[in-house]
């Protein structure tokens, strides 16, 4: 009689692990499927667009939806840069964020300051846009953009990088916005990687009299630079896809851009400005189209940084 009781329970956790197993295999695969109806999905909408310019709407740069010729390069050169740009910007601050946190405010303070930099990545995207079309690019155009035109005009390269007129809107203030909103993805992964490595070590380091920034440049940075690695290429991505803030600042223009200080797009800018009024067949799918290559790069991107936070720990956090 006691073993028929004991049998029963058992079988019950048989089937609920048999339940759960299955249940999180579905919701795996439903994911799958999901991934590639959308990239069907996309496909199918910008077939016309394909089928019409071909490879060639790769690195045209005409945009002309009256006479429907469409080329993707200034949108896309646009999302490369600005992202870029937000990166470069982004990672020193990110990474001086979470050392300091993890290495060198208490235990309890470093807790509020991250709470707080968490707290950023809540913010809406068109507050961060709103913010930088009425109070980031009327102070730049004001005192960063004249100071760097006038100190980089005799420098080869970048008085063409750093040239033309202080408008304040342009590809520049698109990419400070989007480094001011991945910083608190990047850093939060670099707080984590950071915390990830052995007390043991740091302990060891400075048993042997190093300095703090001897550990954190020979130590800390060298155990976890895949980790760290990994964090800004999914800040990359981030910022790749980063619609409305990039839409307000930005410039809107599908003319090449020289100069940092001239106005540009990005693709998910272009996508959200003129959907809505793209008439007939081959302009929606060329808008289409952007979106596909869009949906293509970020994906790239996020397998790189997934692949090298693998190696990662494959490595012991060293690439």
């Amino acid at each position: 009689m006691d073993s028929m009781e004991n049998r029963i329970p058992a079988q019950k956790k048989l089937h609920a692990d048999w339940l759960f197993q299955h249940i999180t295999q579905w919701l795996g695969l439903g994911l799958i499927i999901l991934i590639v109806a959308i990239l069907v999905t996309l496909v199918l909408a910008s077939w016309p667009s394909i089928h019409t310019f071909g490879w060639h709407f790769l690195w045209s740069a005409e945009w002309d939806p009256a006479h429907n010729k469409f080329g993707g390069l200034v949108a896309i050169i646009g999302t490369l840069i600005t992202a870029l740009i937000g990166v470069i910007i982004a990672v020193p601050l990110s990474f001086g964020i979470a050392v300091l946190i993890s290495e060198i405010l208490p235990h309890k303070v470093g807790l509020v300051v991250a709470r707080l930099v968490e707290l950023m990545a809540g913010i809406p995207s068109i507050i961060y846009g709103m913010w930088g079309l009425f109070t980031l690019a009327p102070f730049l155009a004001k005192h960063v953009q004249p100071w760097l035109i006038v100190h980089c005009q005799h420098i080869p390269v970048l008085n063409y990088i750093f040239g033309g007129m202080p408008i304040g809107f342009g590809v520049f203030t698109a990419g400070i916005i989007l480094a001011i909103m991945i910083i608190p993805l990047i850093s939060s992964v670099m707080r984590d990687v950071l915390a990830s490595v052995p007390t043991l070590l740091r302990e060891a380091a400075y048993g042997v009299g190093a300095t703090r920034w001897e550990v954190v440049w020979n130590i800390l940075l060298h155990y976890t630079r895949a980790g760290l690695l990994g964090g800004i290429i999914l800040g990359l991505g981030r910022a790749l896809g980063e619609t409305m803030a990039v839409t307000f600042v930005v410039g809107n223009s599908h003319q090449l851009f020289a100069s940092l200080f001239m106005p540009g797009t990005t693709i998910s800018a272009t996508i959200a400005n003129e959907f809505s009024e793209a008439t007939g067949k081959l302009y929606p799918a060329a808008l289409m189209e952007l979106g596909l290559i869009l949906f293509v790069i970020t994906f790239v991107v996020l397998a790189l940084s997934r692949a090298l936070l693998k190696l990662g720990k494959a490595r012991g956090g060293s690439l």
